[in-house]
C-alpha cells in the first residue's frame, strides 16, 4: 500500500495531464484539480519511513520519504487541493482554464514529487517539473507585466537547474559503487577532493528555488503577476522545494560548520531584506512576496544554525517551521483573490494569520518559531529573532492594510469558501501536530517571549502607517534592476555555462532527465 502511495504521488497528476491530450477530457479534468494531489496526502499520512520503492533497478530510481519530507508533503499536497477548488470557481466560465489545468498539474507533479524523490535522477526530474512548467502559470493573464516576470523567472529557474545538475553530476562522479540514492551519495560527500564546489552548487541552486538573497528577485515578480491560485502555491508549496533540497542534501551531521555558518548569515540577511524592501510595496501581493523571501530567510537560517551547533533534529524542526509557512502564505494569497469579500469575513482570519508569522500566541507561527528556537538559543541569535518577528509583523500588518484597500465585487461561494477552509487548516494543522507542547508554550515566561515581538511590530507598522506613502517604494525585484549595467558580464557567464554544460553530458544520466524534463514540457504547452 505505502509502495502504492509513493508512485501516486507524482503520477496522479501526469496522469491527469495526460488525458488532457484527449480534446473531450479537458474540461472534466479541469473540474477535479482538487483531486489530484491527494494520494501525496494519503502518502504524508501513511507511509513516511516506509521502505523505499524500487522503480527501476537498471537505472536506480527510487522513491522514499522520511520524516521532514512527509510534513512539507502533506502541507504542500493541502495547499494543491483547496488552491485546485479555489482555482476552478476563480477561472469559472474562462476558455484559458484548461490551459491553466495543464501548467497546473505538471507543475503539481513536480511539486509533491520532491519530496519522495529518493536518487539523484528522480529528484533532479521532479525539481525541474516543479520549475520549469510553473512558467506557464506566471505568465497565464499574458500582460505586459506576464511575459516580463515569465521571462525573468524561466532564466533563472534554467540557470538554477543548470547549477543543481553540476552539483549531481559532482555527487554522482565522487560516490562509490552505482547506487544513486541520496543517502548512498551524501555518504561520500565529506571525503569528496570538490566537496566544497558541490556544496557550493549545492546551496546555489536550492538557495535560487527558496528565494534566498541576492537570488530572489523572481519572487517578487513573478508572484504579483500570477493569478491568486498560482501566487498561493508558488510562494506556499513551490518553494519549498528549496528548502526540502537544502535539509535533504546537507545533513547536520556531515555538512561542515563554516557551511552551516553562512547559510545562516545569508538566511538573516534574507530574513531581513525581506522585511525591508517589503514594507514599501504598494500592493497587496508583492508585500507577500516580499514575507517569503523573508520567512525563507529565518528558515535558511534557523538551518545554518543548526548545522553550525550540530543540532540534532534540527531538518524536521526546520521543516515544520516550513509547514506553517505553506499553509498561512498560501491562505493570504488565496484572501487576495476574494477581496471583494465581507471586509470581516476577509479581515478578521487574514489578520490572525498575518501575526501568526510574528509568532503570536496559539496561532500556527507560535508552534513555527517554538519549533526553532533551539537554532536561536544564542543571545546575538536569539535578539537577531526577535527582530525579526518584530519586522515580519510589522511587515504583515502591512499587507492586511493593502488587503483592506482592495477594491472587487464580492467573489463567488466557491473561492470564499476555499479561502476560509485554508485559513481554518493554517491555523488547525500545527495545532493537530504540534498541540501536546501547547501546556510548556503558555507559561507567562514564553507567552511574554512569544508577545512583546508582536508588539514592538505593531508598534513600528503604527509608525510606517503615519508615514503613508512618503515611504518610497522599492521596485519590485529590486536587485535586478542592476542587471543592466552587467549584461556583457551575463553574457560571458553563459558562454562559460556552455562550456560546462559540455562536461556534465559526460555525465550519462543527465541527459536522460533532461529529455524527460523537455517531454513533460512539451506536453504541458500542447493543451490550449
Amino acid at each position: 500500500m505505502t509502495a502504492l502511495l509513493l508512485a501516486a504521488t507524482p503520477l496522479v497528476p501526469l496522469a491527469m495531464l495526460a488525458a488532457m491530450a484527449w480534446a473531450p477530457a479537458r474540461e472534466r479534468i479541469a473540474d477535479w484539480l482538487w483531486a489530484a494531489p491527494l494520494p501525496g496526502l494519503a502518502c504524508a499520512l501513511f507511509a513516511a519511513g516506509a521502505p523505499p520503492l524500487v522503480v527501476d533497478e537498471r537505472l536506480r530510481l527510487n522513491l522514499a520519504l522520511d520524516a521532514p519530507s512527509a510534513l512539507l508533503l502533506g502541507a504542500a499536497a493541502l495547499l494543491w487541493a483547496v488552491a485546485g477548488a479555489y482555482a476552478r470557481g476563480y477561472f469559472a466560465g474562462s476558455p484559458g482554464l484548461p490551459r491553466f489545468a495543464a501548467w497546473w498539474l505538471a507543475t503539481m507533479a513536480g511539486s509533491l514529487g520532491v519530496f519522495v524523490a529518493g536518487d539523484l535522477i528522480s529528484f533532479y526530474l521532479v525539481y525541474a517539473l516543479a520549475s520549469i512548467p510553473a512558467w506557464g502559470l506566471v505568465i497565464h493573464d499574458r500582460t505586459p507585466r506576464a511575459w516580463r516576470a515569465g521571462g525573468l523567472y524561466l532564466t533563472l529557474t534554467l540557470l538554477g537547474e543548470a547549477v543543481l545538475l553540476g552539483a549531481f553530476a559532482l555527487l554522482a562522479g565522487f560516490a562509490p559503487g552505482e547506487s544513486l540514492a541520496i543517502a548512498d551519495v551524501l555518504g561520500a560527500l565529506p571525503g569528496s577532493p570538490l566537496r566544497d564546489v558541490t556544496i557550493a552548487l549545492l546551496v546555489i541552486g536550492f538557495g535560487l528555488k527558496a528565494g534566498l538573497v541576492p537570488l530572489h528577485v523572481w519572487l517578487p515578480l513573478a508572484h504579483p503577476a500570477a493569478p491568486a491560485p498560482a501566487s498561493a502555491v508558488l510562494s506556499g508549496a513551490i518553494i519549498k522545494a528549496g528548502i526540502i533540497g537544502l535539509v535533504r542534501f546537507l545533513p547536520v551531521d556531515t555538512t561542515p560548520e563554516a557551511w552551516g555558518g553562512l547559510l545562516a548569515v545569508v538566511g538573516l540577511v534574507t530574513a531581513f531584506w525581506g522585511v525591508g524592501c517589503g514594507v514599501t510595496q504598494r500592493e497587496a501581493k508583492a508585500v507577500l512576496a516580499y514575507s517569503s523571501i523573508s520567512q525563507m530567510g529565518v528558515a535558511t537560517a534557523a538551518f545554518g544554525l543548526g548545522i553550525a551547533s550540530g543540532l540534532p533534529g534540527t531538518g524536521e524542526a526546520v521543516a515544520g517551521y516550513a509547514l506553517a509557512h505553506v499553509l498561512a502564505k498560501g491562505a493570504l494569497f488565496l484572501a487576495v483573490g476574494v477581496a471583494g469579500a465581507g471586509r470581516m469575513v476577509l479581515l478578521l482570519p487574514a489578520l490572525v494569520l498575518a501575526l501568526g508569522f510574528g509568532g503570536l500566541p496559539l496561532t500556527g507561527g507560535w508552534f513555527a518559531k517554538a519549533l526553532v528556537k533551539d537554532a536561536f538559543a544564542g543571545d546575538l541569535a536569539a535578539a537577531l529573532a526577535a527582530a525579526s518577528a518584530a519586522g515580519s509583523t510589522m511587515l504583515m500588518l502591512h499587507f492586511v492594510r493593502r488587503l483592506s484597500l482592495i477594491e472587487g465585487k464580492p467573489p463567488a461561494p466557491l473561492p470564499l469558501g476555499c479561502w476560509l477552509a485554508m485559513a481554518a487548516l493554517a491555523v488547525a494543522v500545527p495545532w493537530g501536530l504540534y498541540g501536546a507542547s501547547a501546556p510548556g508554550l503558555l507559561a507567562p515566561a514564553e507567552v511574554w517571549k512569544a508577545l512583546w515581538p508582536v508588539l514592538v511590530g505593531t508598534v513600528g507598522f503604527a509608525l510606517l502607517w503615519r508615514a503613508g506613502d512618503r515611504v518610497p517604494e522599492v521596485p519590485q525585484g529590486d536587485v535586478v534592476l542592476l542587471a543592466g549595467p552587467i549584461r556583457g558580464s551575463l553574457a560571458r557567464v553563459a558562454v562559460a555555462l556552455a562550456g560546462v554544460e559540455e562536461v556534465f553530458r559526460a555525465w550519462h544520466v543527465a541527459g536522460l532527465a533532461l529529455l524527460a524534463v523537455a517531454l513533460a514540457f512539451g506536453i504541458a504547452m500542447a493543451a490550449p
